[in-house]
C-alpha cells in the first residue's frame, strides 16, 4: 500500500509532516509513506530542505495520495510541465488535498463541481477556479477529500487510514500524536469529521473511547 504526499517548493511543512507522521504510525508490512517531489530535493516556505523519496509518475501510481500545499501553489498550477506529469484516477486512488493543494485538484478538474475546503488565503483563487468553498475543515466527496487549515491535515491521515485499514487503525494511529490528558477529545472530534464521509462498511460508533 503506497500512499504519495505531493510536495512542491515551497512547501508547507505542517501540510506534509503531519500526514507523514500520522500516515506511518500504521506498521503494516507493504504499507508506505513517501514524499513525492518533481525534484531530488524541495525547499519548504521556511528554508526546510526534504529529498524526494518517490517521483510524480510513482505517485500517479500510488493507492492513495495527499496533494500537499506551500506559498508557490499558484506557480505550481501555471507550470505546464508539472501539471502534464499529475495524472491520477479517483476511481482506484484515494486523492486528499491539503489547503492551497485543493488549488492543483480543482486545476486537474478531479474536484468535478463538488465543494470543498481549503485555507482562508487559497479560497479566492479555488473559487475563481468554479469550486465553492466550504466553512468546515474537511470534506469528501467519494474519494476525494480535501481540508482547510494546517492542522486540519490529521483529519486527511484519519480518513485514508479509515479508508484503507479502518476505524480501529486510525484510533490507534492518532493515540501516539495527540496530547496526553486530551486524548479521548482529539480522536472524538476527528472521528466525528471524518465518520459522516465514510462508506458505510467502514462506520463504526465512536463510543467511550479508551486510551
Amino acid at each position: 500500500m503506497h500512499i504519495a504526499i505531493l510536495t512542491f517548493e515551497g512547501y508547507n511543512e505542517l501540510d506534509s509532516f503531519i500526514a507523514l507522521g500520522i500516515l506511518n504510525r500504521v506498521k503494516k508490512p507493504g504499507w508506505r509513506v513517501s514524499i513525492a517531489s518533481p525534484t531530488a530535493k524541495v525547499r519548504s516556505m521556511n528554508g526546510v530542505v526534504v529529498e524526494s523519496q518517490a517521483t510524480l509518475e510513482e505517485a500517479c501510481e500510488a493507492d492513495a495520495v495527499i496533494f500537499g500545499s506551500g506559498k508557490l501553489t499558484r506557480e505550481v498550477v501555471e507550470d505546464r510541465e508539472i501539471m502534464a506529469r499529475l495524472k491520477f484516477d479517483p476511481t482506484r486512488q484515494l486523492l486528499a488535498a491539503q489547503c492551497s493543494g485543493t488549488l492543483i485538484m480543482a486545476k486537474l478538474g478531479l474536484l468535478n463541481g463538488a465543494p470543498a475546503c481549503t485555507d482562508l488565503t487559497t479560497k479566492p483563487w479555488v473559487v475563481a477556479a468554479g469550486i465553492d468553498i466550504l466553512n468546515q475543515p474537511f470534506f469528501a466527496n467519494a474519494n476525494i477529500a480535501t481540508a482547510g487549515g494546517c492542522l486540519a491535515s490529521h483529519y486527511l491521515s484519519a480518513w485514508i487510514i479509515a479508508r484503507l485499514e479502518g476505524i480501529e487503525a486510525v484510533k490507534n494511529a492518532l493515540n501516539y500524536v495527540v496530547p496526553v490528558g486530551e486524548k479521548e477529545e482529539y480522536i472524538e472530534r476527528a472521528l466525528r469529521n471524518i465518520t459522516p464521509y465514510l462508506p458505510e462498511s467502514v462506520k463504526q460508533p465512536a463510543g467511550h473511547l479508551t486510551v
